[in-house]
């Protein structure tokens, strides 16, 4: 089974000498779990177990741990080779639409000129049977489309000094897409704006405990959280309980009564910790409607505006079919995949229509949670006297512990005899320690 992808990232993030509780708290995971696959991955990975006197254990693994794995399993090798084909075919997919919409635009304006061509030439062989009468000639106008400054800006794949240049400097990075990305955008937008929700709010909190030195109180933890449920929730805590059992938290009672929160496994560390900044409470992004620029957006609207104007006037010189089997050809081509232009052409504006509204109400129900947790951080930075009794609990319980590597009680760095005959003294105490555990 191939190692977990978020275990190695944090691995790598944290120096490659880890404790459980350190990935625990980096990837927002388990604490059993993230312990179970470090054991793994240091067997697979050729990692090593640190253990320390007081029994803690640290993990340490070799810098290039990534591709022993990569040569070990051809999964991830596989992974690897697919994510990068993917980012090529996505980009593929996401301009596609902008395409589609051009050759649309091109297929039923070129059909609508040669219908009004064959009608004008029809009625010019009409007139020219009249005697001495000179031949009323036909004229078309065809409209001239401009849809940008060149291709290059079409076409556009990364964000070179010929594109930047035609920036503003106060755009952020999601507004320099090309025409074609825009569409896309405009169709669909651009994916969730919060992805790793999760992730970030277990990490958060890991970081909270962390920062508390592993005891903290539900008042600190509140505003990370969703739903706190209905008042009786609130006063018992229940909304701990997914806390306590993801990072092997254990609940302490005060002599008042009040509960507070320890969690030994995060008070650990293969490295010293240092207090990290962490948000007042966890804030959802709002979904948007598109990051393309605003110019970039009315453009595909107007686009699309065009498409669906033409393929009206398309349907109205098709009629009931005679003209295109008159002309044939092509005409006779763009008649028969008329639906799907005129269907392209309507979803093209009603699915971004249905999105904007769509969107709307999702970002109400986004803001009422966004607001829900910061009243709770409110409230913890106003806190009265009964929350400051907790705090006072929770800190007799607060705690570090560093795995340095010279607290050492082995380590399958090296052979176990080697490492008795470096340390006589320990082994002297150890021997010492079991005579009298015998003797009592």
């Amino acid at each position: 089974m191939a190692p977990n992808p978020s275990i190695v990232k944090a691995v790598e993030q944290l120096g490659y000498r880890v404790t459980g509780g350190d990935v625990a708290a980096q990837a927002g995971l388990e604490v059993n779990l993230a312990r179970q696959q470090l054991l793994a991955l240091a067997s697979e990975a050729g990692g090593h177990l640190q253990v320390s006197e007081s029994g803690e254990i640290a993990f340490l693994f070799p810098e290039n741990f990534r591709a022993v794995l990569r040569n070990r399993y051809w999964r991830l090798r596989v992974q690897e080779w697919w994510q990068k084909v993917w980012r090529i075919l996505f980009y593929l997919i996401r301009i596609s639409f902008g395409i589609l919409l051009l050759v649309s635009i091109a297929i039923i304006f070129i059909a609508i000129a040669a219908i009004l061509i064959f009608v004008n030439s029809s009625g010019d062989s009409d007139d020219s049977g009249g005697g001495g009468e000179s031949g009323g000639g036909g004229f078309m106008f065809v409209p001239y489309f401009w849809f940008g400054p060149d291709l290059f800006w079409f076409f556009h794949w990364d964000d070179g000094d010929y594109y930047r240049q035609r920036q503003r400097t106060d755009e952020s990075p999601k507004d320099k897409m090309n025409f074609f990305e825009a569409v896309f955008s405009f169709l669909f937008g651009d994916g969730k704006p919060n992805p790793d929700l999760e992730e970030r709010r277990w990490r958060t909190i890991a970081t909270v405990i962390r920062n508390n030195q592993g005891a903290v109180i539900a008042e600190q933890i509140a505003p990370y959280l969703d739903d706190l449920g209905n008042a009786y929730s609130r006063e018992f805590e229940d909304y701990m309980l997914p806390v306590l059992t993801r990072f092997d938290g254990r609940p302490e009672v005060s002599p008042e009564g009040q509960l507070v929160y320890h969690f030994p496994e995060l008070q650990t560390s293969a490295t010293p910790y240092r207090t990290q900044p962490v948000p007042a409470y966890l804030k959802e992004n709002p979904w948007r409607f598109s990051s393309a620029g605003s110019n970039q957006i009315l453009l595909a609207a107007g686009l699309g505006a065009v498409n669906i104007v033409g393929a009206l006037m398309l349907g109205s010189l098709l009629g009931d079919g005679a003209i295109a089997a008159q002309i044939g050809g092509f005409v006779a081509f763009v008649e028969v995949i008329y639906p799907l232009l005129f269907a392209y052409g309507a979803s093209f504006l009603i699915v971004p229509l249905i999105r904007y509204f769509w969107i709307q109400w999702r970002n109400g129900k986004l803001e009422g949670r966004n607001q829900r947790r910061q009243q709770q951080a409110i409230a913890i930075n106003q806190a009265d006297e009964s929350l400051k009794q907790k705090l006072d609990y929770a800190h007799q319980f607060a705690a570090k512990t560093v795995i340095a590597g010279d607290d050492l009680a082995y380590t399958t760095e090296t052979d176990l005899l080697e490492q008795e005959t470096a340390n006589p003294d320990r082994i002297d105490a150890e021997w010492q320690k079991r005579m009298n555990e015998s003797n009592g």
